[in-house]
C-alpha cells in the first residue's frame, strides 16, 4: 500500500538518496555548509530566490539543520545535488509542503552558476518529480517561480508542468515585491510524458 493511500507511520527521509546518470541526490550535512553558502550567497543565483542573498555561514548551517528536522519529520525533503564523478555539490532541489492527505507536494530548486545550462535540475527534478509520483504517491506537483525567471519556466515546461496562474505581488523580497506565476503536474501527465520518452 503506498503512503497516499493510508499514511500509518510519519515516513523519514533522513536517509533517502536519489541517483541520476551524473548525479547523487543526497541529504546535506554541516560538511556542506560552504558549497551551500557559495550558492545561494551568490546575488545572480539568488535573484528569484525567496530570500535575499545570503551574507553569513550560519544561514547555511540553520537551513541544513531545519532540513534534517524537517525530513526526519517527514514534512519535506531537500537533497543536495552533487556530480557523481567530482562529489561537488551544484545545487539543491527539495519537495517541500508535503500533503499527503492531499497527495501533493512542491519543488525548489537553486543550481550554482557554474552548473547552469549543462541539463543537470531537468536530471534531478525528474528523479525528484519521479519519486514522488511512485513512491509517495502523489498526484500534484506545484511549482511558483518569478514571472521574470524564464529559465526556471523553460525548465519546468520541459518537465510537463502547466502554467495554472499568475498572483500579483506574491513576494516581498530584499525590498522587492513580486509577482508569481504557478505551475502544476499532474501524475497522470507525468506518466504519458515519461512513457513517450
Amino acid at each position: 500500500m503506498r503512503l497516499g493511500d493510508k499514511l500509518r507511520t510519519v515516513p523519514d527521509f533522513s536517509s533517502l538518496e536519489l541517483e541520476t546518470p551524473r548525479l547523487r541526490l543526497t541529504p546535506m550535512t554541516e560538511a556542506d555548509a560552504p558549497a551551500l553558502y557559495e550558492i545561494l550567497s551568490d546575488p545572480v543565483v539568488a535573484r528569484y530566490w525567496s530570500s535575499p542573498p545570503w551574507t553569513e555561514m550560519s544561514q547555511a548551517l540553520a537551513m541544513i539543520e531545519r532540513d534534517r528536522k524537517g525530513a526526519s519529520a517527514g514534512e519535506q525533503i531537500r537533497f543536495g545535488l552533487r556530480r557523481r564523478a567530482e562529489g561537488d555539490l551544484v545545487g539543491i532541489c527539495s519537495l517541500f509542503a508535503i500533503d499527503f492527505s492531499n497527495r501533493r507536494g512542491e519543488v525548489g530548486y537553486a543550481l550554482a552558476r557554474r552548473a547552469w545550462r549543462q541539463g543537470f535540475l531537468q536530471e534531478a527534478l525528474t528523479a525528484l518529480i519521479d519519486y514522488g509520483f511512485v513512491e509517495l504517491d502523489l498526484n500534484r506537483i506545484e511549482a511558483d517561480t518569478d514571472p521574470r525567471n524564464e529559465a526556471s519556466k523553460r525548465s519546468l515546461e520541459k518537465l510537463g508542468f502547466v502554467k495554472e496562474g499568475f498572483l500579483r505581488e506574491r513576494w516581498h523580497v530584499n525590498g522587492e515585491i513580486c509577482d508569481t506565476d504557478f505551475y502544476g503536474l499532474l501524475r497522470k501527465d507525468w506518466r504519458l510524458t515519461q512513457a513517450t520518452e
